[in-house]
């Protein structure tokens, strides 16, 4: 039997999108908040020691915090966004 585009839309199945209509505002909030937590670890935190000669000593901090700040105003939105639906 061939399925037409019509008759799987039509299926109640089809409206069911994992997470929902949140998905994303979820995604949002999973990369804003992980920008934020590694670009503020990169600064707070720098490697131990040096792997070679290609990588920093420290993370730009001026660069990081500006990405850091980025990533929190992502997850803040997506939050909102989460509380307010």
């Amino acid at each position: 039997m061939r399925r037409t585009w019509a008759r799987i839309a039509a299926s109640p199945y089809a409206l069911h999108v994992f997470l929902g209509d949140d998905l994303l505002p979820f995604l949002v909030l999973a990369f804003g908040g992980a920008l934020f937590v590694g670009n503020l670890l990169a600064v707070v935190r720098p490697p131990q020691r040096q792997l070679d000669d290609t990588h920093l000593e420290r993370a730009p901090v001026a660069r990081s915090l500006m990405f850091a700040l980025v990533g929190l105003l992502a997850a803040v939105w997506a939050v909102a966004s989460l509380v307010s639906g």
